[in-house]
């Protein structure tokens, strides 16, 4: 078994160089006589034609592995599941209607506004964009649970939705009709939807980079930072006692997350070592700087009253720290150079190990995500 991967762990995958594309491509541009395609056919699979994208491998044919840690990565993925009606909610609608100040009801009704679009722009994106581009079944097949777990996300925090007696029109329709809930949505549109179309030719080395810099903002950004730091307020609350319901079900998809940023973080560099590939820093840089000012605009009205223990300026300040963490996962500069934690137990959410409930709120032991290891 691979050794357990530290989702806090700096250093990158090598970048070394292997075959040239140009070496694979006039290995393959010679016309095959008929009798050499059918024995090519009915030839064994071999390990070393997979490859992330623009792969020679039979995408029906799981093993052998290349890709073994993908495989772990869906093991792991197995462990850590549940659905949201197994936890007790009953205190949260207590807490919601008679304990919650009037600025904790804001910020918790706009995170779980921006939170119910994210996720369903996650799983669309995935199955979509990212997944068909994979050319090894290992890969796909992780990415296809990440898909069950991105709907099973929505699942909860409609359920979270429904037990409160929130609007529901009223909750789903901010991203709409808020600008800075709009403004991250909006942002992640467009960079994500130049690469929703089945017809990408990866081997042309513009295209192929233009896709290498969307999935990394979807990984390294949206999933990595955006949702690893977005489930923090709900977070604070719980540690004061409150709305631990909500808290523990964000748990949950906390640990998922992590997950997804880990894989997306290492197919990226599996990537761009296989096509000797080096991104445009210009271009990172922009990445960087457009979901900053995105996250600020958000943090600042969420919390626009700062609710005890919690305020805009701490959630930036995580923001950045967890920047600059991704940006080191991937080889690349540190965006925010000088960023320290500012919430120091955001990632004890991730990696707490327990063998009982969590906040004692659940009837059943918690042995299974809780004893996962973490990338």
């Amino acid at each position: 078994m691979n050794t357990p991967f530290n989702d806090w762990d700096d250093a990158p995958l090598s970048l070394a160089p292997e075959t040239s594309r140009a070496a694979v491509a006039a290995d393959t541009t010679a016309e095959t006589p008929p009798a050499r395609q059918e024995a090519a056919a009915l030839a064994p699979v071999k390990a070393a034609d997979k490859r992330v994208v623009n792969g020679r491998g039979d995408i029906n044919q799981l093993a052998p592995f290349k890709y073994s840690w993908a495989w772990e990565f869906f093991l792991k993925a197995n462990r850590n599941h549940w659905t949201p009606t197994e936890i007790n909610m009953a205190q949260d609608v207590q807490d919601y209607h008679h304990k919650l100040t009037l600025p904790e009801r804001h910020m918790f009704e706009n995170v779980l506004a921006y939170l119910t679009t994210s996720d369903i722009l996650a799983m669309r994106n995935i199955g979509l964009a990212v997944m068909e581009k994979m050319t090894a079944p290992e890969l796909q097949i992780y990415q296809a649970r990440q898909v069950f777990e991105e709907s099973l996300h929505t699942w909860t925090y409609q359920h979270c939705i429904e037990t409160l007696n929130l609007d529901q029109q009223d909750i789903y329709n901010r991203y709409r009709v808020v600008p800075a809930i709009h403004g991250k949505i909006a942002l992640a549109n467009r960079r994500l939807e130049k690469i929703l179309v089945s017809d990408l030719d990866l081997t042309d080395r513009e295209i192929l980079h233009e896709f290498v810099l969307s999935y990394l903002f979807f990984a390294g950004i949206f999933e990595g930072c955006w949702f690893y730091n977005g489930f923090s307020p709900i977070f604070a609350l719980q540690r004061r006692g409150l709305m631990k319901g909500t808290a523990e079900q964000f748990q949950y998809i906390m640990r998922d997350e992590v997950l997804h940023c880990a894989f997306g973080l290492r197919v990226i560099r599996e990537l761009m070592r296989e096509e000797n590939l080096q991104l445009d820093p210009r271009a990172v840089a922009e990445l960087w700087l457009e979901a900053d000012a995105a996250e600020e605009a958000y943090a600042r009205y969420i919390l626009r009253e700062a609710i005890l223990g919690y305020s805009a300026d701490l959630h930036m300040g995580q923001f950045r720290f967890v920047a600059n963490r991704r940006a080191r996962q991937m080889g690349l500069p540190e965006p925010f150079p000088g960023a320290t934690a500012t919430l120091p137990w955001l990632d004890e959410q991730a990696n707490l190990r327990k063998e009982k409930n969590f906040f004692e709120t659940r009837v059943t032991e918690y042995q299974t995500g809780g004893s996962l290891a973490w990338e």
